[in-house]
């Protein structure tokens, strides 16, 4: 009798308990840690079976969404696992086979696309993407293929736009034609081209609508036909069509009072992210990189190519691929989230170490599941990183340190507090003291300096990175009482051209709030004269040289400078 067809669900842990049962009883050299078998590999564990249970513990339930997650050592196969259900509504468990939606694990897919193209003459990643795209504005500074790449294009986020007009890409479907109508509004970039790191999907959709016009192809056929193909990856397309229905595909979910709301995305934008695809494909594509397979390792070695900005630092993001090190071991890899899926799909080339992670729950954290995952047999780990001790300093120094300062480029403002055990805080990071003027900036390496100044005075000071690059100029900043401003200036409608967007500055109960359509109302905090912190960003009011507002300008972290001007009500 089907136990399903009676109303009985069938627990995931048993039926997935019988299924190692089996595996196990095919193996008599070692426990087997694999529920589903990989070709013609020996799948003998170094581990136990019950630490990687104990690590997705939080998901091993018939309650909850969960998780694939699959390993390989030395090209075989030690771990193919799976927790929780696929779809909670008709009782569906996971299983290493499910599909699930891996966002910006994606990206690499596409930066690979590119790459082919340039492998082929048919660009080159140095061309101005307005060559291919024209569609976008001139902003008289070229942007290239491998700054989108690198996301060091100073691209707007079209769908941080998209939410700040109201119509986010949660509660609107876009289209490409949306992202590059979007991306043509914008009247200037976050910064120079090449001059800071600044993740943005832009890059990456305007990158796949670059290889359909130059392939003459669907951005999706391109990718079959020279990519997932070619590799056997059967199980893996683009979602650019989300009400395709895909059989075998999870269903994403995000907390919600006690339980859990379905969260699928619902937009047919891809490139960016937006690739269906199982555990097991993704453990392909990492042995494709590992070996050469899809087309040598010139393909691999422009891909793993570091980002340089126009200073001549090196960053770690290179080619849709993050190339780093995981406590001293080398690292390449790449996370995702999108609506309610979260994934994260890391190579470790001098171990020959490889996981691959997909998850349909917005509460799981894929970079600490695939770390801990990694550790059961990474070799040569060092130390999590802690704090550096700190010295002693007087606590008025501490307490004239503290107080609200301001980024001196942007003029979003931030405090430091003093900690009810004493010592600096920077939100939730721990400035500590290396001397009264310099502090150690958590565990990070980087260093806040203050400027010398006259005894008793809160001086400006800046964030040096470990290499001694700075990363923020701060200056210090009266905060500001909303009771003792003047909030009548502050009122009536402002309009951004950008995002087609009026919000509207009203009173209510004697505190500021912004109104924008349909029914949106919000209320503004006041960080200093003329600035306030919202719900859509960080707003400052921007006065002429006699004194009055010229314009409202709207800073968020991946869109800087959107101006709102006075009037459009």
């Amino acid at each position: 009798m089907n136990p399903s067809a009676c109303g009985i669900r069938p627990s995931p842990r048993r039926w997935y308990l019988r299924r190692r049962h089996i595996a196990s009883a095919a193996s008599l050299s070692g426990l087997i840690l694999t529920a589903a078998a990989h070709p013609a590999t020996a799948q003998v564990a170094t581990h136990p079976l019950a630490e990687v249970d104990e690590i997705f513990g939080a998901f091993d339930s018939d309650a909850t969404p969960g998780c694939a997650v699959g390993m390989e050592k030395n090209g075989e196969r030690i771990l193919t696992e799976a927790y929780g259900m696929a779809n909670l509504e008709w009782g569906i468990p996971n299983t290493p086979e499910t599909i699930f939606e891996n966002g910006s694990v994606s990206k690499q897919f596409t930066a690979a696309a590119v790459v082919l193209l340039a492998m082929e003459g048919a660009l080159s990643l140095e061309d101005d993407v307005r060559d291919y795209i024209p569609e976008l504005p001139d902003y008289g500074q070229t942007i290239t293929l491998r700054h989108m790449l690198n996301h060091t294009s100073g691209l707007r986020d079209w769908g941080s736009v998209a939410g700040i007009s109201g119509w986010g890409r949660g509660e609107r479907t876009h289209t490409h034609d949306h992202v590059l109508d979007i991306l043509s509004r914008q009247s200037r970039l976050n910064f120079e081209p090449g001059h800071e790191y600044s993740y943005s999907n832009s890059g990456y959709n305007l990158l796949a609508m670059v290889v359909s016009r130059v392939s003459g192809t669907s951005f999706a056929e391109f990718s079959q036909e020279r990519i997932f193909g070619p590799l056997g990856m059967s199980d893996t397309q683009w979602r650019d069509d989300y009400q395709r229905i895909v059989e075998g595909r999870s269903v994403g979910y995000s907390p919600s009072r006690g339980g859990y709301r379905i969260n699928h995305p619902i937009e047919h934008v891809h490139g960016n992210g937006g690739l269906l695809t199982t555990m097991g494909d993704l453990l392909i594509w990492n042995r494709s990189l590992r070996d050469g397979t899809l087309a040598g390792a010139e393909l691999v070695q422009m891909m793993e190519t570091q980002g340089i900005l126009n200073d001549g630092s090196t960053i770690d993001y290179a080619l849709g691929l993050t190339v780093s090190d995981y406590r001293g071991v080398e690292s390449v890899s790449h996370g995702g989230a999108t609506s309610g899926y979260r994934a994260f799909l890391v190579r470790y080339p001098e171990q020959d170490v490889s996981v691959a992670l997909l998850c349909n729950a917005a509460n799981a954290n894929p970079g600490g599941l695939s770390d801990a995952v990694a550790e059961l047999v990474l070799e040569g780990m060092e130390p999590e990183p802690e704090l550096p001790r700190g010295v002693a300093v007087d606590p008025a120094v501490l307490e004239r340190r503290a107080g609200m300062y301001r980024d001196t480029e942007s003029g979003v403002a931030q405090s430091l507090t003093v900690g009810l055990e004493g010592g600096l805080q920077r939100g939730g990071t721990p400035l500590i003291a290396a001397s009264a003027s310099e502090f150690y900036v958590g565990a990070s390496g980087s260093r806040a300096i203050w400027e010398s100044g006259a005894p008793g005075e809160r001086t400006a000071f800046r964030v040096e990175s470990p290499d001694g690059k700075v990363i923020d100029r701060l200056e210090p900043v009266e905060p500001a009482e909303l009771w003792n401003e003047n909030l009548e200036e502050y009122l009536g409608p402002y309009h951004s051209p950008d995002a087609e967007v009026t919000l509207t500055f009203e009173l209510e109960d004697d505190a500021l709030i912004i109104h924008r359509r349909p029914s949106d109302r919000a209320p503004l905090r006041p960080a200093y004269k003329d600035a306030f912190f919202t719900p859509i960003g960080f707003l400052r009011f921007v006065r002429d040289d006699a004194g009055e507002i010229e314009y409202a300008t709207l800073y968020q972290s991946r869109v800087y400078d959107m101006r709102f001007y006075p009037g459009r009500g």
